[in-house]
């Protein structure tokens, strides 16, 4: 039992805002601040980069962070972060190891400084949680600092009971509470709403998220990809601590570069003045 003193002496370092990241700045502005040992969920409709998201904002913060993959493949995870550390693609990240020597050892080195660890498997169960949890501690001393578990329906039980996706994101909250941790759950929002019928690159609002499970976390992002003009957009659609809009319709946008799964500031282009004409006598003739 703690009195609010004595819970606020010992909490206040575990929520304290996490590291920001540069491509971020637009959703900064909304009000968003993403803190130590929170649940956040990511949701948004199939191909809109998810996981993309997800890895490059845990690379980007670079905090000790174990990854839940079951959405990706071994190959696809790590040659995204590669991509994302040197700015080639993946089909060249993949010639180059292929190639090995320099291009590999190249890749290799580029990736040293991460601290990303992967536990690939589908679907995620909370045994193999507790053994990639165990095993971590054995090999750091520390938990993580960041767990991502990429996506919520890979979760053994709750490809589509809606009762085993609420126990997942209670036994979630507990593990956050319990580590201390910041954990990102990635989820999916419906394909088949009139709302994604008609306007499909916005992101959706909060009731779109399946299950309704946007609304357990302390803070819910809904993401959306514009596939011409690789525009990305992502709404507060619950924050617990903050602004949000669960309508979505308040958004931040910033540029996507899937092909190197890397996030930038939009610049938007301000159409230049169009040069005043230069005066001349006729003109007092028109007056």
């Amino acid at each position: 039992m703690l009195t609010p003193a004595r819970s606020l002496a010992l909490h206040a370092e575990s929520g304290k805002e996490l590291p920001r990241v540069e491509a971020f700045d637009a959703l900064y502005g909304l009000g968003c601040r993403p803190r130590h040992g929170e649940v956040v969920m990511i949701a948004g409709r199939s191909g809109t980069q998810k996981s993309g998201f997800a890895l490059y904002w845990a690379a980007m913060m670079n905090l000790p962070t174990l990854y839940f993959s079951a959405d990706m493949s071994a190959f696809t995870a790590s040659s995204r972060l590669a991509s994302m550390a040197t700015g080639d693609s993946t089909e060249m990240v993949e010639a180059g190891m292929a190639a090995g020597g320099r291009h590999r050892e190249g890749y290799l080195a580029a990736l040293a400084h991460l601290s990303i660890t992967f536990s690939f498997g589908s679907p995620i169960t909370w045994k193999q949680i507790d053994e990639e949890m165990e095993a971590y501690i054995e090999l750091w001393d520390a938990y993580p600092a960041v767990l991502v578990f990429d996506n919520l329906m890979d979760f053994d039980g709750a490809e589509s009971d809606y009762t085993e996706q609420m126990a997942v994101m209670s036994g979630l909250t507990e593990l956050a509470r319990a580590t201390g941790a910041t954990v990102i759950v990635l989820h999916h929002a419906s394909d088949k709403s009139w709302e994604a019928k008609s306007d499909p690159w916005a992101p959706p609002s909060r009731d779109q998220v399946k299950g309704g499970l946007s609304e357990k976390p302390e803070l819910s992002l809904s993401v959306a990809l514009d596939p011409n003009s690789h525009e990305y957009r992502v709404a507060v659609i619950k924050q617990r601590m903050g602004p949000c809009d669960p309508t979505a319709k308040r958004y931040a946008s910033m540029r996507c570069h899937p092909e190197v799964t890397r996030f930038s500031k939009l610049e938007r282009i301000v159409p230049a003045a169009t040069p005043a004409r230069p005066w001349s006598p006729t003109d007092a003739l028109m007056k």
